[in-house]
């Protein structure tokens, strides 16, 4: 758990501690919670396998608590990235590369995502007496939110990289090579604890093969439409 913690953190570093100031109150709640439940991933399986286990279930029920808040805080967010898509279309000499049906897109991908992550976190309390499945769908969890903090950090090192060429960037490579690292993490991970059958390794590699599909997502007109007319500022 403390490499995809590292990961995760390292690919939002530069964007949340960047402009940290700036940041909107849901950015910073989202930004700790899911802190903190990547931390309660580290913790709980010390707990629970060095004979503290009142103290795991303890956590386990706050643990809960913080799942929720990672969810809550990242459907709030939204509605950022269709302005962002406005915002993109009025100014495409800013913001270069990412064009409206990239933020159209990442809208599309986050809404299956923050689904799976609350129903991976239901099927782990449900299956909470039998050790390795409860595990394995908290592991999981790890990976089906991985994709935006990760994805910014290889975006932001490519644009830095190429930062002389500016606005004329192609962000297809790092976006897809962000979710080809995460799939390979998974597959790793799944391998190494014998899950690469487990229905949880099935939804995360599931959510983040359908995130390869951002671009062409994002440019189908009437999901955009549907966007506009669900998610208010």
């Amino acid at each position: 758990m403390l490499i995809p913690m590292a990961f995760m953190q390292l690919g939002i570093a530069m964007d949340y501690w960047g402009d940290f100031t700036e940041n909107a109150w849901s950015v910073h709640i989202h930004y700790w919670t899911g802190t903190i439940w990547y931390f309660y991933l580290i913790v709980q399986p010390y707990y629970a396998t060095h004979g503290q286990l009142e103290k795991h279930r303890t956590n386990g029920i706050i643990g809960m608590f913080l799942a929720g808040g990672v969810c809550l805080t990242a459907l709030s967010m939204m509605h950022r990235d269709l302005e962002s898509a406005q915002s993109s279309l009025a100014n495409p000499e800013r913001f270069g590369p990412f064009t409206p049906d990239f933020f159209y897109g990442v809208a599309i991908c986050e809404i299956p995502m923050i689904l799976i992550f609350g129903f991976a976190v239901i099927m782990a309390t449900l299956k909470r007496k039998h050790l390795e499945d409860h595990a394995w769908w908290l592991v999981s969890t790890v990976f089906i939110i991985m994709m935006p903090a990760l994805g910014r950090g290889i975006q932001n090192i490519f644009i830095i990289s190429q930062v002389d060429q500016w606005p004329n960037l192609d962000i297809v490579f790092p976006t897809l090579l962000s979710q080809a690292i995460i799939i390979l993490l998974i597959l790793l991970a799944a391998w190494k604890y014998q899950q690469l059958k487990h229905p949880a390794t099935f939804w995360a590699l599931g959510i983040n093969v359908f995130c390869l599909f951002i671009f062409q997502l994002g440019e189908i007109k009437w999901l955009q439409d549907l966007l506009n007319s669900l998610i208010k500022g």
